[in-house]
């Protein structure tokens, strides 16, 4: 019924925006000069609208139209790369919050001294999954380090990892003698116990290796069922993955999935500017992009034609 739903509405926005194209050309055709600021004013609306649905049929993967779970895991370089995770969060927490999206987060290790080490986001809101999936990759800053006392240029690096949430009806089947689930106490920050009962939750899915952790919620049952959440997004990533490399073998193109250089550069010194590697899409305003708008960085990924429906190279 929900998917039923969404095409009805599919449609009737389709058919309205027909309709208005129609009425306008009929307007045009009287050549009356009285209503030429009108007609004006309803073409720039229609322009924009196009311009806006044009980028929603580029979002037609299976899963683009559903939510999203965003992962961030500071990479090498200490204390800068986990306040770089930080500042990561922050910006897409910024992004999710003027889209309207809603966001829940599963699960999170503090830095040692400042920042974090990961962070998972469950993102849920129309298309969240299909305009966050540009992100995923090695993000890269250079700035002038706060936490070196001689406030020397640093490189900091993070992973962004965008799976789409699926129900455990679909796409991936989870044995549960496959899994091995450990409980012990959530830990907040300088690792004091926020906690007093066994509420967080791993799981560890033994085929897999795959190990998933969940502390935020104060009932078990909920860290359990978050957990499992991101335990079959990941299984499901890693089926795509495997899918993939299998038609690139046939096609003679595979390339081993790894960890490479980085999707996208934010430099705050000695200059300001923020660059997408993948586009050479750059924008000088970069305290704007870390401050949540992401949306030019996103739909000049998504028009550049640089993945199909399913999030792998063209």
């Amino acid at each position: 019924m929900k998917h039923l739903a969404d095409l009805r509405d599919e449609v009737d926005t389709w058919k309205s925006l027909s309709q208005r194209l129609s009425d306008a050309l009929e307007l045009a055709r009287l050549e009356d000069e009285s209503l030429r600021g009108e007609l004006e004013t309803e073409i720039q609306s229609l322009e924009a609208l196009l311009d806006h649905y044009e980028l929603k049929v580029l979002l037609s993967g299976p899963f683009d139209k559903g939510d999203a779970l965003l992962a961030i895991h500071a990479g090498a370089g200490g204390t800068d790369s986990q306040d770089w995770a930080e500042m990561l969060e922050r910006m897409y927490l910024r992004w999710c919050e003027y889209r309207s999206y809603e966001t829940d987060i599963l699960d999170m290790t503090v830095g040692d001294e400042a920042g974090i080490k990961s962070v998972t986001i469950a993102v849920n809101g129309p298309y969240a999954y299909g305009y966050l999936r540009p992100e995923k990759g090695v993000h890269r800053l250079v700035r002038l380090s706060p936490f070196d006392a001689a406030h020397r240029r640093h490189t900091s690096f993070a992973l962004v990892e965008v799976l789409p949430q699926v129900d455990d009806t679909e796409e991936v089947e989870i044995n549960s003698s496959d899994l091995r689930i450990d409980t012990y106490r959530s830990a907040g920050a300088g690792g004091q116990n926020v906690q007093k009962n066994d509420t967080a939750i791993r799981i560890t899915h033994l085929p897999s290796g795959i190990v998933v952790t969940c502390q935020n919620e104060r009932s078990q049952v909920q860290n359990r069922e978050n957990a499992m959440r991101v335990l079959r997004s990941r299984l499901l990533e890693i089926k795509r993955a495997e899918q993939d490399e299998q038609i690139a073998i046939l096609r003679g193109e595979y390339t081993k999935a790894e960890w490479g250089s980085q999707i996208r550069s934010y430099v705050l010194h000695p200059y300001q500017m923020v660059k997408d590697h993948r586009t050479n899409y750059e924008v000088g305003n970069a305290q704007a992009v870390l401050n949540g708008d992401l949306d030019g960085l996103i739909e000049a990924y998504l028009r550049s034609g640089a993945v199909n429906g399913n999030g792998a190279k063209a």
